[in-house]
């Protein structure tokens, strides 16, 4: 079984930062890529940045300049680095792995996701 744990959501004022992390554990022999997604109340999950093997990126075009999405393969863990934060940004933030596991087949495993709120 996989699981993916974020943390470092919270309250932030316009313009401030939030750093996130998201840990994958559990058997895990490989893992393909790593990604953040957010929803806000009332819209469709969308995507903020995937990082695949490689270190091959891909930003929403609403976060490109301000967002930086990082992984450390070793602790199996995906950050994002979010600067210059809009009350836009307002969202629950979903990480996400495709991850081949114990049944030697590719997964698709979500996190339980973080509240990030950008308000004065």
């Amino acid at each position: 079984q996989v699981q993916l744990v974020e943390s470092g959501g919270g309250l932030v004022q316009p313009g401030g930062s939030l750093r996130l992390s998201c840990a994958a554990s559990g058997t895990i022999f490989a893992i393909k890529a790593m990604g953040w997604y957010r929803q806000a109340p009332g819209k469709q999950r969308e995507l903020v940045a995937t990082i695949a093997t490689g270190g091959i990126t891909n930003y929403a075009d609403s976060v490109k300049g301000r967002f930086t999405i990082s992984r450390d393969s070793a602790k199996n863990t995906v950050y994002l680095q979010m600067n210059s934060l809009k009350p836009e940004d307002t969202a629950g933030y979903y990480c996400n792995a495709a991850v081949l596991g114990s049944s030697w087949q590719w997964g698709d495993y979500w996190g339980q996701g973080t509240q990030v709120t950008v308000s004065s």
